[in-house]
């Protein structure tokens, strides 16, 4: 299990307001594919853990605006695990353009079943965590 994976995406027309920024709704979206490939890129698949009826959820999320991205900047989404326990999954996330921190923030997960009841996080999920400690 990897501690920390770093993706590149590109800001697409769409993702800015009318000043030409992105709209800070949009490094939540930016903040889903940097978890989504992290665990990809870790062997795993939300896809796999939703089939067997584990949701992951988002409960908390702190979020801190430095600079803007604008339409077509290069950016660098890096994800960190920072705790896991039996309850939460914690992710930091540091957003860059060129080194330059544009966005920090950590977001907590929660994992919960098809009827909304929480869960344990995942043993294999969690020891694999904990082994990078």
């Amino acid at each position: 299990m990897l501690r920390e994976h770093t993706i590149e995406l590109r800001v697409r027309y769409d993702e800015v307001d009318p000043m030409g920024f992105v709209h800070h709704s949009n490094y939540l979206r930016f903040f889903e594919i940097g978890r989504t490939e992290f665990l990809r890129a870790s062997g795993g698949r939300y896809r796999d853990m939703e089939e067997a009826g584990q949701l992951v959820v988002v409960v908390r999320v702190d979020c801190r605006y430095r600079k803007p991205a604008m339409y077509d900047d290069l950016i660098q989404v890096q994800t960190r695990i920072a705790k896991v326990t039996a309850a939460k999954i914690i992710h930091e996330y540091q957003i860059t353009r060129d080194s330059e921190v544009l966005v920090d923030a950590t977001v907590t997960l929660a994992v919960i079943d098809r009827t909304g009841t929480l869960q344990r996080v995942p043993d294999a999920l969690r020891e694999s965590y904990e082994a990078l400690d």
